[in-house]
């Protein structure tokens, strides 16, 4: 292979991943894929201690999620002491008592009845540790001033979804707590104006009763759509009123709307 000439203004260094056999990846895809089909939300937890490496090892690998300009815009705050949680819970509790209650939001409250949430979060404390994870608009720099952040959501949920899947590789558990609004969360864990509560994650071991709902998930076949577009002419290409049908597992599918360019 010829090295590339390419020229840079900022550091590069040479990048190379061993190519694996179809056969090879695919083992290890559906490996993963077998152990990722067994996780799932939990909402009772044994109050067995976590070691703290294993939450950092967590965040480590959490830390690897690409980022808009590689800004890396996410903190995340641990913790294990039943009085910060129980301060957590208790302001959680309040919010989701006006959620479950006062809030006009029958659509809502309709989609969440099979899984038969409430407003009582006893997982707040019972969990061994409480993560938050906050969002950074902005990061103040070493000199003082503000860098602004981009594609914040984006990165911070990556990010997120490499946290969980650490936590479920390690034989933990954890569940997406997102009680709304939560700003009370960035003045109890202390944090600047800058951040914003994204994901709150009880983590522990399931307790010995633990019970999860009966859910399916969605179908590779509505999952994901395999499409092609074999236009003959530019003006098609800039003008798909009339593109040709995609492929979805072998079937033409025809898209329910044009696009003009």
């Amino acid at each position: 292979m010829v090295a590339p000439t390419r020229t840079h203004t900022h550091p590069f260094v040479p990048y190379r991943r061993p190519r694996l056999s179809e056969d090879e990846a695919l083992r290890r895809g559906l490996e993963l894929f077998h152990s990722l089909d067994g996780r799932r939300s939990v909402r009772w937890f044994l109050s067995d201690p976590v070691a703290p490496e294993l939450i950092g090892t967590a965040v480590q690998i959490a830390n690897t999620a690409p980022s808009g300009a590689h800004h890396q815009p996410w903190t995340f705050v641990a913790t294990q002491d039943a009085a910060l949680k129980r301060r957590i819970r208790e302001a959680a509790e309040a919010e989701e008592r006006r959620f479950y209650h006062d809030r006009n939001v029958p659509e809502w409250h309709a989609a969440l009845a099979p899984l038969e949430t409430n407003e009582h979060k006893e997982f707040l404390e019972t969990a061994p540790w409480l993560v938050a994870v906050f969002a950074q608009k902005s990061t103040t720099l070493p000199d003082g001033t503000r860098r602004k952040n981009y594609y914040v959501s984006e990165s911070v949920g990556i990010a997120c979804g490499l946290f969980i899947t650490a936590l479920h590789t390690m034989g933990l558990a954890t569940l997406t707590h997102t009680p709304n609004p939560m700003a009370f969360l960035r003045c109890t864990l202390g944090r600047p104006a800058t951040e914003r509560p994204y994901i709150l994650f009880p983590v522990g071991y399931p307790s010995e009763d633990c019970e999860v709902p009966v859910l399916e998930r969605k179908p590779l076949r509505e999952a994901l759509i395999v499409t092609s577009n074999n236009t003959r002419q530019g003006d098609r290409a800039r003008r798909c009123r009339s593109p040709r049908a995609g492929l979805r597992h072998g079937k033409d599918v025809r898209p329910v709307a044009s696009c003009t360019s």
